[in-house]
C-alpha cells in the first residue's frame, strides 16, 4: 500500500466533502429552523418525527450500507459505484426536503416530514460511508491521515460555510429578485445547494481511483457477526463514546445558534456574518491544529480544542438581550478550538482499522465508518429532536417575540447544556489507548502477518 498520497489525490478526494458537508450544515444550522419559522410547523412535532425516523430505518441504514460495501466488488472498486450512482438523488431528496407545504398539521405534517428527511437522510448516508471508508484505503500511515483528514477538512469547511453562511442569502436573492415566495425561495434553495453536492461527489467519483479492483478482496464475515464483533474493538468504542457526547453538543451549538442570535442578541441580520467568522476561524485553524496534533497526539489535542472551545461558549451565556461584538469574539475562539472537532475524529477513525484486520484478518472500512455514520447522524438527529422539545418545554412561539423565560431555556440549551457535555467528553479523549507509537507497532504486526500468510500460500 503506498503510504504517501499525493496532493493531488488528496484535492480530488477533498473536493466531494464541500457538498456533502454543506447539505449536513445547512440540516444542522436551519433545517429545525426551516420546519418551525417557515414551514410553520410544530417543534415539538417536528422533533418526535425525526426520531422515529432515526430509532427504525435510520438506526441500521448506515451499518447496512457499509457492509454493502464492504461486500462490492466491482471493476470500480467498493465504494466508486456508491458515489457515481446516488449523486443526482442527493441533489433531488435535498430539494424535495425543503419543499413541504407551509402550515400542515397533525399527521399529514408528521408523515411528510419524516418521509422527506427519510429520503434524504438515505442517499446521503450511502455516500457519506462510501466516501468517508476511502481514506484508510489511501495509506495505513498515521500521519499521512491525518494530512489526508486535513485537507479533506478544509474542504468541509468550505462546505459548511456555504451552507451555513449562504443558506439565508441564496433563499433571500430567490424571494427578493426573482418574486419567489418564502417558502418557494426554501426550496429552490435545497435544489440549487443539492445541485452543487452532485457535481463535487461526481468529481471524486471520477477523479479517485484508488486500488485496482483487482486487488481488493470483499469482506466476507456475515451481517450480524460483521456488526458485533465492531464492539470487540475497544479502542473503537471508547472513540465512539466521546464523540458522540461531543457532537450531540456540537450540533445542539448549530442548530440553536439562529435562535440565540434571532431572539436573545437580536443580530438576526447578522446571522450569516457570525457563521462565517466561526468557521473562516474553524478553517485557519485547521492545519495549526494539525500542528499541535502532530506534537501531542490525536486524543489530547482533540481534547485541547474542545477545553478552549468551552470557554469561549460558556461566555455566551452571560451577554446581555441585544446586540454586542462579543458574540464575534466569541464565535472566533469557539473556532479555534472547534478546529479539533474537524481534524481529530475523522483522522482517529482510520488508525482503529488496523486493530480489527489483526483481529479478523478482512479489511472492513465500510462497517466502521457505517457506524461512525450512523453515530454522526444520531447525534444530530437527537441533538435538532431535543432541541425541538426542549424549546417548546420553554414555551417557544415561532417568529414572534419571547418570554424571559423563553429567552433563559434558549441560552442554557445553546450555552451550559453544550459545555457540560464537552466537560464529559474531555477525560475520555485524554485516555484514549491509540498514539502514534502503539499504531505503529500495530502496523508493524499486520505486515508481519500479511508476509507470513504469503510465504505460507508459496
Amino acid at each position: 500500500m503506498t503510504e504517501k498520497v499525493t496532493t493531488h489525490t488528496k484535492l480530488l478526494y477533498g473536493i466531494a466533502d464541500s457538498g456533502i458537508a454543506m447539505l449536513t450544515s445547512i440540516v444542522q444550522f436551519f433545517l429545525l429552523f426551516y420546519y418551525t419559522d417557515v414551514a410553520l410547523l410544530d417543534p415539538a412535532m417536528v422533533g418526535t418525527a425525526l426520531m422515529v425516523g432515526k430509532l427504525t430505518w435510520d438506526a441500521i441504514n448506515d451499518v447496512l450500507f457499509g457492509y454493502i460495501s464492504d461486500r462490492t466488488r466491482s471493476r470500480w472498486g467498493r465504494r466508486r459505484p456508491y458515489l457515481l450512482l446516488l449523486a443526482i438523488p442527493l441533489a433531488l431528496s435535498t430539494w424535495l426536503m425543503f419543499s413541504i407545504p407551509a402550515g400542515l398539521t397533525g399527521i399529514p405534517a408528521f408523515l411528510i416530514v419524516l418521509f422527506t428527511f427519510l429520503l434524504f437522510d438515505s442517499v446521503h448516508t450511502f455516500i457519506a460511508v462510501a466516501y468517508t471508508a476511502i481514506t484508510p484505503e489511501l495509506t495505513s500511515d498515521y500521519d499521512e491521515r491525518t494530512s489526508v483528514t486535513t485537507v479533506r477538512e478544509v474542504f468541509t469547511v468550505v462546505g459548511y460555510i456555504l451552507g451555513a453562511a449562504l443558506t439565508t442569502v441564496v433563499a433571500g436573492l430567490y424571494q427578493k429578485n426573482l418574486g419567489f415566495s418564502l417558502q418557494g425561495s426554501y426550496s429552490a434553495m435545497g435544489l440549487t445547494f443539492g445541485i452543487y453536492a452532485a457535481v463535487v461527489v461526481l468529481i471524486t467519483a471520477f477523479g479517485v481511483k484508488g486500488k485496482p479492483a483487482s486487488e481488493i478482496q470483499p469482506a466476507k464475515m456475515p451481517a450480524v457477526k460483521a456488526f458485533l464483533v465492531t464492539f470487540k474493538n475497544k479502542p473503537f468504542v471508547h472513540l465512539v463514546t466521546a464523540f458522540l457526547i461531543a457532537n450531540v453538543s456540537f450540533t445542539l451549538l448549530t442548530t440553536l445558534l439562529p435562535y440565540y442570535l434571532k431572539y436573545q442578541v437580536q443580530m438576526e441580520d447578522q446571522m450569516p456574518f457570525v457563521m462565517i467568522s466561526l468557521l473562516v476561524t474553524i478553517g485557519v485553524f485547521l492545519y495549526p491544529m494539525k500542528m499541535v496534533v502532530d506534537r501531542i497526539g490525536k486524543g489530547k489535542g482533540y481534547a485541547l480544542g474542545l477545553g478552549i472551545a468551552s470557554l469561549a461558549i460558556l461566555s455566551i451565556f452571560f451577554f446581555p438581550k441585544g446586540p454586542t461584538p462579543l458574540v464575534y469574539v466569541a464565535s472566533i475562539v469557539a473556532g479555534m478550538g472547534l478546529s479539533a472537532q474537524w481534524v481529530c475524529p475523522w483522522s482517529m477513525v482510520p488508525d482503529v482499522i488496523e486493530i480489527d484486520e489483526i483481529a479478523t484478518g478482512e479489511r472492513r472500512e465500510g462497517i466502521y465508518y457505517g457506524m461512525w455514520n450512523f453515530i454522526t447522524k444520531l447525534a444530530n438527529a437527537f441533538a435538532i429532536a431535543a432541541a425541538g422539545w426542549m424549546l417548546a418545554s420553554f414555551k417557544y412561539i415561532p417568529d414572534a417575540p419571547q418570554s424571559d423565560f423563553t429567552l433563559l431555556g434558549i441560552r442554557i440549551l445553546f450555552s451550559l447544556v453544550p459545555v457540560l457535555m464537552f466537560a464529559i467528553t474531555i477525560p475520555l479523549l485524554i485516555k484514549y489507548p491509540i498514539t502514534r507509537e502503539s499504531h505503529a507497532r500495530l502496523v508493524a504486526e499486520l505486515r508481519g502477518k500479511i508476509s507470513a500468510g504469503k510465504e505460507t500460500t508459496t
